[in-house]
Order: C-alpha cells, then sequence, then structure tokens
C-alpha cells in the first residue's frame, strides 16, 4: 500500500465546492481503489485561524486530500486523478511516507463527521543549504520532540515526500497535520499548551521556533488552517 497527498484548487466558490468535496469525492475515490480517505477543508469553522495561515502558493491551495491505494504507480491512478480532476480546478498529488508520531485517541470521530477542534495541514519545504538526510535526521529526532513536549496537538502525522505524482508539483519536502483544539485557533498559549503561565508559554515558542528555524525554509511553505474528515 502506497500513501496519497494531494493538494486541490476550488473551482468556484468554497462553500459549493466544500461541500462537493464531502458528498462525492470519497465514494468516487473508494470506487477508484482509494481507502483510509481524509478530506481537510478550509471552511467557515477555521476561520478564526486565519492569522496563522502562511503562504507560498498564490492562490494558495484550498484543500487537502489524502488516501491510500495498492500502487501509486501512473498506470493504475487513472481513475484516481480523473475523480480529483473531476471536484477541483486543478490538483497536484505526492507519494508520501506516514509517520504517526500522536494518534488520535483524545478525540475519536466517527467516519463521516467533521474532527473534534482543527487541524493544521502544513506543506513544507527544507532548507536548501542543508543536505536532505541532515534535514530528515534533525526533523524525526530533535524536532519531533520539541513538537510534542511544546505544543497542546492531540494528533500529530509527518508525511515526507518521496516524490511528486503530478508534473509541476510545488517542490515540497514533506506535509504535516497537527490537530489542537478550537481555542488554540485563536489563543497562542493554548496553541502552546501553556494557559495561565507565560514563562511557559515564552519558552515553548522560542523553543518551536528555534527548532523550525534550523530545517525549514520559510520562503516555501504552505500552512492552512482546516476542518479534518475521515471517511
Amino acid at each position: 500500500m502506497e500513501k496519497v497527498v494531494s493538494a486541490l484548487w476550488a473551482d468556484g466558490p468554497r462553500e459549493p465546492f466544500n461541500a462537493r468535496l464531502l458528498s462525492s469525492l470519497p465514494g468516487a475515490l473508494a470506487k477508484a481503489g482509494a481507502s483510509n480517505i481524509r478530506i481537510n477543508l478550509r471552511d467557515a469553522a477555521v476561520e478564526p485561524a486565519k492569522g496563522l495561515i502562511q503562504q507560498w502558493q498564490d492562490p494558495q491551495q484550498d484543500a487537502v486530500v489524502q488516501f491510500w491505494l495498492p500502487s501509486a504507480n501512473a498506470r493504475f491512478r487513472g481513475d484516481v486523478d480523473a475523480a480529483l480532476a473531476a471536484h477541483s480546478a486543478r490538483f497536484h498529488a505526492w507519494l508520501v511516507a506516514e509517520s504517526t508520531i500522536i494518534p488520535n485517541t483524545a478525540h475519536p470521530v466517527p467516519k463521516g463527521t467533521r474532527g473534534w477542534g482543527w487541524s493544521q495541514a502544513s506543506f513544507i519545504s527544507f532548507l536548501s543549504d542543508l543536505p536532505r538526510i541532515e534535514s530528515i535526521a534533525f526533523w524525526h529526532s530533535h524536532h519531533t520532540r520539541i513538537a510534542i513536549e511544546t505544543q497542546a496537538n492531540f494528533e500529530y502525522v509527518q508525511n515526507l515526500i518521496v516524490r511528486p505524482l503530478t508534473d509541476n508539483a510545488p517542490d515540497y519536502d514533506a506535509f504535516v497535520e497537527e490537530c489542537f483544539p478550537a481555542e488554540a485557533m485563536t489563543s497562542p498559549p493554548a496553541f502552546f499548551d501553556a494557559v495561565g503561565d507565560e514563562a511557559k508559554f515564552q519558552a515553548n515558542l522560542a523553543a518551536m521556533m528555534d527548532s523550525c528555524g534550523q530545517f525549514i525554509d520559510f520562503t516555501g511553505i504552505d500552512i492552512i488552517p482546516t476542518s479534518q474528515h475521515d471517511f
């Protein structure tokens, strides 16, 4: 089995675009052979988190779709690509290697319903002057510990991009998904697990920013708040 992450751009106003994704894309992907389908949407529920958006692509992606296939080889992916194309103005896709750092055991949600809290969906690029293998080693060791210890994330999934599956896809190195309580959309202390403790907040913020700065290229990232839906 191979995991695919796809970024979709809306083919019209975001609200009907989102509704169509939820209503018909999971079925179309399942019919094409996909399983464990997750759709991350930019919608009104995460509008309070717009201050956390970081942008490289213009226009920026409107949704993220994640799923598993027996094979992501282009020879077997035609119906999947057709389903994604039929539900968007355009899309890009990447083959990824998933690592679940924090599984969502705290707030499990029935299939087909919106996940609790909100999900920060991050497409990131590594620093170009650092060998890729060193970036991965730093990310998987030091930074993973920092992300666990300094944030109020109840789900944390790292997806290392293996290769792009579509022509001219943005040159990201990874896709990361982290889920937080709703209050973390507008409260930095809530995001950094330090409500009511200014010293802890400042320490956690500094540790996170220092760690990110050692391997992430901030000129090549797209970070979007989303609502998470599993099918």
